[in-house]
């Protein structure tokens, strides 16, 4: 017999394990929605309260931000969770104190403001790629977490997290995104870097949470190997973080609809119709 035989698995098998996982991601999907039932009231509460709430997304390059933020913010208004995820600074910014242009970003009563990336890029890439010394990054991270109690001396709540992903699954991710079209667009130079380097970014990260994690502004670390249970645990932690209540929703008096004028003459201009492509 072939050494390399296996048997081959019963059709009983094939389906309950099928069975398994479509139960699993259904678990997954009515977890997140009664968590994005819950965002809704905090939103709710924000707008009333007036409260002001940052949130800072850092981790590895395909550690699961993006898909973290977008099951966030999918189900509440972009006007009061709003997201910054800010390009490479300009030549005017580069001559600005460097933390100047996220202060610009900070929240106003009634927000709250996710960085996709936020100031620790100068403990992170700007450090490993040699945007910035490491007497500047040495600098920044004495002075972050100083920066950081002003901002929760204003009454301003930060909650900060950082996303971790094995070598093994940060390389799977990758190298899917290298063969779905629909994926290729995520993957960046600075990711083919940070797959090269993942020790050196290891050595910077490990010294930037160990030096800027503090009492009034902690860094929460949330395993993303698994990205629906890192979505769940995370977004978990940040309701069970900020003291919202449920604010009783007044739901408004429609009334009634005008009437149609008997004046009104229906305009029979032309008009551009998309095409009905569905069959």
């Amino acid at each position: 017999m072939d050494e390399n035989y296996e048997p081959k698995q019963a059709a009983g098998d094939k389906n309950r394990g099928k069975d398994k996982k479509k139960k699993k991601s259904s678990d997954y999907e009515k977890e997140i929605g009664r968590l994005q039932v819950e965002l809704a009231h905090l939103q709710a509460w924000v707008k009333k309260a007036g409260a002001r709430i940052v949130i800072v997304f850092e981790g590895r390059d395909a550690a699961g931000k993006g898909g973290m933020i977008k099951r966030i913010t999918e189900k509440v208004s972009p006007r009061v969770f709003r997201v910054v995820a800010l390009p490479a600074p300009t030549e005017r910014e580069k001559s600005q104190i460097y933390m100047q242009r996220y202060i610009a970003h900070l929240p106003a009563a009634g927000e709250v403001v996710i960085f996709d990336r936020s100031w620790y890029n100068r403990a992170g890439v700007d450090r490993v790629m040699g945007f910035a010394s490491d007497k500047k990054a040495q600098r920044f991270l004495e002075l972050a977490p100083r920066f950081e109690a002003a901002i929760v001396e204003s009454g301003v709540i930060l909650l900060k997290y950082f996303l971790t992903v094995s070598e093994e699954e940060q390389e799977r991710r990758f190298r899917r995104r290298i063969d779905d079209p629909l994926r290729q667009w995520k993957l960046s130079p600075m990711d083919v870097e940070s797959y090269q380097r993942w020790w050196d970014y290891t050595r910077v990260y490990d010294e930037m949470l160990r030096m800027t994690d503090s009492n009034h502004a902690p860094w929460w670390i949330v395993p993303s190997d698994d990205k629906k249970r890192a979505r769940v645990n995370c977004i978990s932690h940040i309701l069970q973080s900020i003291p919202y209540e449920r604010v009783k929703f007044e739901a408004p008096d429609l009334g009634k609809r005008q009437k149609r004028p008997s004046a009104y003459v229906e305009d029979r201009a032309i008009r551009h119709v998309v095409p009905d492509t569905t069959s």
